[in-house]
């Protein structure tokens, strides 16, 4: 790699760039052209993406600053001034949520009658309410905790709410003690209120109306609320994997007792209590945060499901579409072995992908059923399906990944029920975690042993399939079935392909064939002719990548990138990054589908992959790059990107460090996702137009009698 693209300046720092990101998830809280309690949402997703990036890369930032890690980023950062810009950043951004909250959320959802109060502003028959659903549900499971010489400062854990109080003996007044108490999380944030519809108040404003009960022969002279933020990212160290889950389980009873990130206070606090916690909890200046509202607002993210009627404050609901020859009762095999079929979830149905693991688990010619599991639902139809498979005598391998971020959990409980249904439960390789999404399905055909695939951008998460977009592949294809096999015996056995024919596999396999096809593209280029690249991905943040990029550009490469998160790239550098244009689209959906497209020549090569351009992803984890092997596919796959890239509502475009939103004075306006939804609607018309006139038509038809003359049937209408 030539030097010249390696410079500190040419690089926007990974953490920076991520806070960025959430920003433009904040511009959707404030846009008014968003229904109002999706914009409420979006102010919830805000904290929660916060609170994650504080328990993982903050923390992670904190490991290495605490044993004096000087090296520096491509950015030219070291850990601690990492540190100290994110908190600066976010104290900005802390700010801008709460205004958006006060000024703008709260006053519009009164407008709408839906209402969060406090205690004084409630009713008289809602204070009634509020008392006594304090003294019959809150009261009993309430905990004080004194916080004395003789009973020190309890252990605070992650992300709980607490109030913290200050009182004296009613015979003392100088005397001030200390105490604390957790908002218990068995009990709904949000309480709904009698006597007025849509009206709500939270259990801590409950809490802390009535909590001088908790203290009785004492005054309570000041009660407000906190929050701890700590490292809760996975400390796993793998020798064995027989001992994976093992290990995984210790880590996570672990893993509450992570170091103190961030505190949160409320700014009614006042000096003494606020001084007493920052003491006791050991948290550096920068790292407290003064709220001037509720703590946490994650809360809003429940508030839309809570809310009676107002069907014009959400988004409108929308069928997806479904093949009709991948429908219920249509054979899946049957439909594979003519051509391959693309989804893009959510416009179409993620029932497909279900449906396809379920007639595999009930076809009595499908002998085995290899597949793996990153992120599913609580209530998980999949896994349903492949324990029946087990039960019906297939031979079912499913490859959990356990190290999942903050799914470990869920995941762990998943391998368990699998094992008892009868599955063979793997855990990938040693030191790798394994994010491709596979399913590979081997059934005994007429003409003998077939391969069966799904290949994915996403989880196979039957919920999060519906708000996130994601891309796959049905296909029947020899040679990526066969890759697929080899796929699946290294990560159950020892088994080391020389080559995949089709598939690229990470670690480091699908960085060097993106770097050949880079390469390629830039020796067309240097003999003048059209040379073009464009992906879209979740994140860009690998400094090889983007320096081959930046290679590519100089050499006259065309390079349109669509990235939703982090983009440590930085376009408009002369005669490095000229042609290189980055897009981002923050909408209703969640981006999460991945394109690498390279025009090689006016062959024009698409590919999909579970991998974004982020070192972990390319030399760190088992991900998959799969190509678009079928005219149609690769035509579609071109089509949805470049509608995308035309979208003027929804993106932003990198200028000068940040993305700004498109002007549109003179152009026709296109949301991206709304264009989407509708083709699905448009095709489902459809649908339903012929299904209606085939109904018709066979209602019509009369059965010939001997006595009469055989009708002749239009072209249209002849049977083939």
């Amino acid at each position: 790699m030539i030097d010249k693209f390696n410079k500190h300046s040419y690089f926007k720092n990974r953490e920076l760039s991520w806070l960025d990101f959430n920003g433009r998830v904040l511009e959707e809280a404030r846009d008014p052209e968003n229904p109002l309690l999706e914009r409420v949402n979006f102010l919830g997703i805000t904290q929660s993406n916060v609170d994650e990036f504080f328990m993982v890369r903050v923390a992670s930032l904190n490991k290495m600053y605490s044993v004096n890690i000087q090296t520096t980023d491509a950015s030219g950062m070291t850990p601690k001034a990492q540190i100290d810009a994110i908190n600066v950043k976010e104290q900005k951004m802390v700010e801008k949520r709460y205004t958006t909250y006060n000024r703008s959320l709260l006053p519009q959802l009164e407008k709408n009658n839906i209402k969060i109060i406090k205690a004084a502003d409630a009713t008289e028959g809602q204070y009634k309410f509020i008392r006594r659903y304090f003294n019959d549900e809150l009261y009993p499971v309430l905990t004080p905790l004194a916080d004395d010489s003789s009973r020190p400062f309890p252990f605070i854990s992650n992300n709980s709410i607490n109030i913290a109080v200050r009182i004296h003996e009613n015979s003392n007044q100088k005397n001030k003690r200390f105490a604390t108490v957790r908002i218990p999380d068995v009990f709904s944030r949000l309480v709904r209120l009698p006597h007025e519809e849509n009206t709500f108040i939270l259990i801590e404003d409950i809490i802390k109306e009535f909590i001088g009960s908790l203290f009785t022969g004492y005054k309570v002279s000041e009660a407000a609320a906190y929050r701890v933020i700590r490292d809760m990212d996975l400390d796993v160290a793998e020798e064995d994997t027989s001992d994976l889950l093992r290990e995984v389980q210790k880590q996570l009873k672990k893993r509450e007792h992570g170091g103190v990130m961030r505190l949160e206070i409320e700014n009614t606090m006042g000096n003494r209590l606020s001084k007493r916690l920052i003491e006791t909890l050991g948290v550096e200046d920068k790292a407290i945060y003064r709220i001037n509202g509720p703590i946490d607002l994650t809360f809003l993210k429940k508030l839309s499901g809570l809310v009676e009627g107002h069907k014009e404050l959400r988004y409108s609901s929308f069928t997806p579409f479904v093949d009709p020859k991948l429908t219920s009762g249509k054979n899946i095999f049957s439909a594979l072995r003519k051509r391959d079929f693309f989804l893009h979830h959510p416009y179409d149905s993620f029932s497909t992908v279900v449906r396809f693991i379920e007639q595999a688990a009930t076809d009595p010619n499908v002998l085995a059923i290899k597949m793996t599991l990153y992120r599913v639902s609580g209530n998980s139809p999949i896994i349903k399906y492949l324990g029946m498979a087990a039960q019906h005598g297939k031979q079912v391998t499913v490859l959990v990944e356990v190290k999942a971020r903050f799914d470990e959990e869920n995941n762990v409980r998943w391998a368990k029920q699998l094992e008892k249904m009868g599955c063979h439960v793997i855990y990938g390789l040693v030191g790798l975690k394994t994010h491709c999404k596979i399913a590979l399905v081997i059934r005994h055909d007429e003409d003998g042993i077939r391969r069966y695939l799904h290949l994915g951008t996403g989880n196979y998460n039957d919920v999060t399939a519906n708000f996130y977009t994601d891309m796959g592949i049905l296909t029947a294809n020899s040679d990526i079935g066969v890759d697929a096999s080899n796929l699946f015996n290294m990560l159950s056995g020892y088994s080391k392909p020389p080559y995949f024919h089709k598939l690229h596999i990470s670690p480091h396999k699908i960085r060097e064939f993106i770097v050949k096809k880079v390469d390629d593209e830039i020796k067309v280029a240097q003999t003048g002719q059209k040379a073009l690249i464009r992906m879209k991905m979740n994140s860009l943040s690998d400094q090889k990548i983007i320096e081959k990029l930046y290679e590519a550009s100089a050499a006259g490469v065309k390079i349109e990138l669509i990235i939703r998160g982090i983009c440590c790239l930085k376009n408009n550098i002369p005669g490095i990054s000229d042609n290189i244009e980055v897009h981002s689209i923050i909408g209703r959906f969640l981006e999460h589908s991945r394109i690498y497209y390279f025009y090689n020549e006016g062959k024009e090569d698409v590919y999909l992959s579970s991998a974004d351009m982020m070192t972990r992803n390319l030399d760190r984890r088992v991900e998959l790059l799969f190509p678009a092997l079928q005219e149609d596919l690769q035509r579609k796959i071109i089509s949805i990107f470049m509608t995308m890239w035309e979208d003027n509502v929804k993106a932003r475009v990198l200028s000068n460090d940040s993305f700004v939103k498109i002007d549109r004075r003179g152009l026709s306006r296109l949301n991206s996702q709304e264009y989407f939804i509708k083709e699905a609607q448009k095709k489902n018309k459809l649908l339903l137009e012929r299904q209606q006139e085939e109904k018709n038509d066979a209602a019509a038809f009369t059965p010939m009698t001997h006595h009469e003359d055989p009708v002749q049937l239009p072209d249209n209408k002849r049977e083939e």
